[in-house]
């Protein structure tokens, strides 16, 4: 289905309500009750054959009977007969519904085959649907209230987009109490046509929001939504609150990559890569929205405290450091200026502490002074409340000022009870986001500070290189297919990486011990040996790797230990052979992975290598296909990169070559869509210019073909 403007959801016409009824408490009633409250200057048209009029509308049996066009059609009745009210609706020509009636596939088999049947009808006519199984829809602009909230909350510029109905009503009604304004807010519900995507395009296109919310438990629809997410974040911030963050998700998998990929790391890196900002709570998301909406974003880094306590003062340098943030070094001239109005005892430096016995024209005075030093890019204004501390005129004279100085952020933390509430309400409603500790107010000053690094990020377009041979990498798996396997034999694994241009042992099969030893002798002592086996993917756990074999002896001893120690362990694996490589130099052992995430694809990973890296876990992940930089920050993320980088008088690695490897993995990938596993376990690093080979490559394909 061809995607259009939302206009008939956010801005309709006319709206008929089915299923609308004259009994209060019913979702009928309340549906009907809400837009007729919300201000609605369209028609509003009631659609129920047992009853002539709702709250003083005349009402229809259906919505064939109305009399002129309808935009959007709200269905709140049995799921069973939504159906048939949705083809009337195709018929009359609507252009969108809004399902709020549940009983479809979030019950089962049965419910999916009603879903089905409205997602035909909907192509059929062209109309979109939202849900089914929401809590409808609020544009506080138009203004519509079709939702199940108490009341309308206050017009703002927040867009919220939820897949929970039941945190959706609680945060509206949270809204209401807290007087947070909203322009829209959308329930997804089941999402049978109408997706986050489709709202987070049509919300980046509305320039009455400043910023995008969205509590999601799922996406299914990874690449779109990171293809249009990426673009509407260059306009305004997106912010995600992800239910089901657990490891839980992690899963039994035949590469260290794969048992790596817990169920929310391709989500974050996913965020990460298009610049979403994610939360961790629901109070964290609203937070930052009302940062978002109301202040600027910030122009450099540093940060100012002015605070009339060092306790919190100090709590709030070090949530700084731990949080990225850059704390500013004021100006002489700003620190001079400081120490000449200030009490003797004030501290100067940043924090700027003002004491505790400062009144509103001492704050006044530190915070101006603050602001004019071209190093600060953003203040955070701290007050504890002492005995002559003045609270709400302290408020108002941070409105003042900060009106001279709206290119910066400025964030207050008032901490304490009644004797500062009434100014921290004060400040909200004003714009300036107020908090009862310290650690809210950095935190939210560090999403305007991650947002804003986005923005100056160039754009880097993912590395392609030219020395490469598909057709060979094609070839290859195509053998396989045909042999009936999944799994790439160590020989096919690597002769497909060679093909795009990353260096592996050369090495020769051997089905007898004599062949093997001759195989030895020509590749040049020492060698090493390693069983040939589909079934078997950790060869060192069953004895299928024999390493620095000196002699022809020596390689046809070990052979026939292999085969004896892997026919005891595993004594049903198909085996092909035992491979011999010559036995490369040591370096460092590092990793190069990749899992297939079923929303968004080849997640590419880095990291320490070697027979502990699924218990030390330092590595680091980036979604495919990758750029320069992202490749770069991948090995920088690491504590590896430190061992790269040389200690203690070591010579540095050739880092440049590994990140080229990492490139070039991720291309591979992103070219063949079927591999869904891979590791280079360990890749060896050589000192700076020497280059690095991948020692062993397991690699599995997906069990249905690509199309």
């Amino acid at each position: 289905m061809n995607k259009v403007k939302l206009d008939p959801i956010f801005r309709p016409r006319s709206v008929a309500i089915i299923g609308a009824s004259r009994t209060p408490g019913k979702v009928g009633h309340i549906l009907t009750k809400n837009i007729v409250e919300s201000g609605f200057t369209g028609n509003i048209w009631p659609i129920n054959p047992n009853t002539h009029e709702v709250l003083g509308l005349k009402c229809h049996a259906t919505i064939l009977d109305v009399p002129e066009e309808v935009d959007l059609a709200v269905i709140a009745i049995p799921a069973i007969a939504v159906s048939k009210a949705a083809e009337e609706c195709g018929q009359k020509g609507v252009k969108a519904l809004v399902v709020v009636s549940a009983g479809f596939k979030e019950i089962g088999r049965d419910g999916a085959l009603l879903e089905n049947r409205l997602i035909e009808i909907g192509k059929k006519h062209g109309m979109r649907i939202q849900g089914p199984n929401c809590l409808g829809i609020i544009d506080t602009a138009t203004p519509i209230n079709l939702s199940f909230a108490a009341a309308m909350p206050r017009e703002g510029r927040i867009g919220f987009i939820s897949q929970s109905g039941a945190l959706g009503t609680a945060v509206l009604d949270w809204a209401l109490q807290e007087d947070l304004g909203f322009h829209s807010f959308v329930s997804l519900g089941n999402k049978a046509d109408l997706d986050e995507v489709d709202f987070i395009e049509a919300m980046g296109e509305d320039e009455n929001v400043s910023v995008i919310l969205l509590y999601l438990e799922s996406i299914e629809e990874g690449r779109r939504f990171l293809e249009v997410a990426s673009k509407v974040v260059d306009k305004k911030p997106i912010v995600i609150l992800k239910g089901g963050t657990s490891s839980a998700g992690a899963r039994a998998a035949g590469s260290h990559t794969g048992a790596l990929v817990g169920s929310f790391r391709a989500y974050k890196t996913a965020f990460e890569k298009s610049g979403i900002i994610m939360a961790e709570s629901v109070e964290e998301l609203f937070n930052s929205a009302i940062a978002f909406s109301n202040q600027p974003i910030p122009k450099n880094e540093g940060v100012a405290i002015v605070t009339n306590a060092g306790g919190p003062g100090i709590l709030a340098t070090d949530l700084s450091e731990r949080l990225g943030l850059r704390i500013a070094s004021l100006t002489s001239e700003t620190r001079n200026q400081l120490r000449e109005g200030l009490p003797a005892a004030a501290s100067t430096g940043n924090p700027v502490d003002v004491l505790g016995d400062a009144k509103a024209d001492r704050y006044s005075f530190a915070v101006e002074k603050v602001l004019r030093d071209d190093h600060v890019g953003s203040l955070v204004v701290i007050l504890t409340p002492q005995a002559m501390t003045e609270s709400m005129v302290t408020a108002e004279s941070l409105l003042e000022i900060h009106g001279r100085f709206r290119e910066k952020p400025l964030v207050a933390v008032f901490m304490g009870g009644e004797g500062v509430e009434e100014a921290q309400n004060f400040l909200i409603r004003k714009g300036i986001p107020c908090y009862d500790f310290p650690e809210k107010g950095m935190k939210t000053l560090s999403a305007l500070y991650e947002y804003a690094r986005f923005l100056k990020q160039p754009v880097n377009n993912p590395v392609r290189f030219r020395d490469i041979n598909p057709e060979k990498v094609r070839k290859v798996i195509d053998t396989v297919r045909a042999d009936k396997r999944v799994v790439l034999l160590s020989h096919e694994a690597a002769s497909i990486v060679e093909a795009y241009g990353i260096t592996a042992p050369e090495s020769r099969i051997a089905q007898t011990p004599e062949e093997a030893a001759a195989h030895a002798k020509e590749l040049g002592f020492p060698v090493v040996l390693r069983i040939l086996s589909p079934d078997i993917i950790h060869k060192t756990d069953v004895g299928g790797i024999a390493l620095n074999l000196r002699t022809a002896e020596d390689v046809k001893s070990a052979f026939e230990g292999i085969l004896a120690s892997v026919t005891r362990f595993m004594p049903r694996s198909r085996i092909y052979g035992i491979m011999v490589y010559h036995m490369i130099p040591r370096g460092r052992e590092m990793i190069i992975g990749m899992s297939h995430d079923v929303q968004f694809g080849p997640l590419v990973m880095f990291g320490l290598g070697g027979i502990y890296v699924n218990f030390l876990k330092d590595v680091s992940f980036r979604l495919a296909p990758l750029s320069e930089p992202e490749a770069r920050e991948m090995m920088e993320e690491t504590k590896a990169y430190s061992l790269l980088k040389g200690i203690r008088g070591e010579a540095p690695s050739d880092i440049e070559a590994l990140k080229n490897t990492i490139l070039r993995v991720g291309q591979l990938v992103w070219d063949f869509p079927e591999i869904v596993e891979m590791d280079i376990n360990p890749i060896i690093v050589y000192g700076w210019g020497e280059g690095c080979v991948a020692l062993d490559v397991k690699m599995t394909l997906s069990k249905d073909e690509v199309k």
